[in-house]
């Protein structure tokens, strides 16, 4: 069984989620996925399980560990992500270094169900994540004129709103988006332009 460690710092982005992917993808019989962090953080990154939720991966009772030489000791294949000089070379360890930004306090755009994953997020206190966040995604309405309404395995309107979430909307089928702070949420199909918009817009903010 061979064994790859992913490494950054906090073990609470990056390195958690390409540990996830390769074990999604992976052959179990043949090869698995660690991770750890230099520093790692108490948890991982909302921002983390929420895109990792959208695929249908739940990091929520993720650990984190610290990299030590001893828990890379036990790989095969070390993949580094910005943990530079603080990872640790272990003699026999192929190392490679994939030179990736960290998500956390990077913006997040749903649209149309994609926000329904947000129905899974939860804070460290264990309360819903969209509590008291501004929100729109697919409508009920909408559902209803596309006949989906007994066919969907949920809501998004009804299960946003269940957690509390502030959700507003436009007319079917109207271009819609909202943000709050860093989350964007768009209600349809025809909000997908104005979402990417809005995601670049905030991207190139935090890099000024």
């Amino acid at each position: 069984m061979n064994v790859v460690l992913f490494a950054c710092v906090h073990n609470a982005g990056r390195s958690q989620m390409a540990a996830a992917w390769f074990n999604r993808l992976a052959d179990p019989a043949k090869a698995r996925a660690i991770s750890a962090g230099t520093d790692p953080g108490s948890r991982v990154h909302p921002e983390v399980i929420d895109a990792m939720n959208e695929v249908g991966v739940d990091l929520s009772k993720a650990g984190t560990t610290r990299l030590t030489t001893e828990v890379a000791q036990q790989a095969q294949m070390l993949i580094t992500m910005g943990c530079g000089d603080q990872c640790p070379v272990v003699p026999g360890v192929r190392r490679d270094d994939w030179p990736l930004e960290d998500p956390k306090g990077k913006p997040i755009a749903l649209v149309c169900h994609a926000p329904g994953v947000l129905r899974h997020a939860t804070k460290p206190d264990g309360t819903s994540l969209v509590a008291g966040l501004r929100v729109t995604g697919f409508t009920d309405s909408e559902e209803e004129a596309m006949g989906l309404t007994e066919v969907v395995p949920f809501l998004v309107e009804d299960e946003l709103v269940a957690k509390g979430a502030d959700f507003s909307k436009a007319g079917n089928f109207e271009s819609y988006v909202v943000t709050d702070g860093l989350l964007i949420t768009g209600q349809n199909p025809a909000s997908s332009g104005p979402a990417a918009v809005e995601l670049i817009s905030l991207v190139e903010k935090k890099e000024v």
